[in-house]
Parts: structure tokens; sequence; C-alpha cells
């Protein structure tokens, strides 16, 4: 599913107009996204959780040159499927 057709599901479901529908999908992940950089935990129940990893920085290599370089820390997110959605998925 792609972001249009889940603002085009929304709007159908929700009988508002696209431009409100991309209004509220629009909000809730930019919402999601301000969570995360401030390494918020985020828990949608029955669906999942997502988590900020922080990883510190390091000396790697450049395949080509061989030459090493230097990797800053970086943090990314991670999703962990919650109980509700296994059950959904599987039927249970």
């Amino acid at each position: 599913m792609t972001k249009s057709q889940l603002i085009t599901a929304v709007a159908k479901q929700s009988g508002i107009t696209l431009e409100r529908a991309a209004i509220v999908v629009n909000t809730m992940f930019d919402q999601l996204v301000a969570a995360m950089k401030r390494e918020e935990r985020i828990e949608i129940r029955n669906f999942g959780n997502f988590v900020m990893k922080s990883y510190g920085g390091y000396t790697g290599r450049n395949p080509k040159t061989g030459e090493k370089v230097r990797v800053p820390p970086k943090r990314l997110p991670f999703f962990k499927v919650g109980l509700g959605l296994k059950h959904m998925i599987n039927g249970k």
C-alpha cells in the first residue's frame, strides 16, 4: 500500500474529501517522525512499537579504495510487531 492509497482509503472509509484525508495522514506521519526525533517510544496498541536505536561511530573501510573512513554515530528506527497484529495476520 502506498501513501496515496492510504489517503484514498481514509477518505472513502471516513466520508471526507481526499484533501482532508491527506491532512490526517500527513499529520500522523509528521507526529511519528517528530516523536522519533525526540527518541520517544511510539506504542500503538494491537499494532506494534517503534523504538529508536543508537549506534556509535566507528572506523570503516572504503571497499573501492581500501581507505579508512570515519563513520559517524547514527540513530535508526525499529518496528516491533504487536501481538494483536500477529494474531490478525495469522487468523487467530
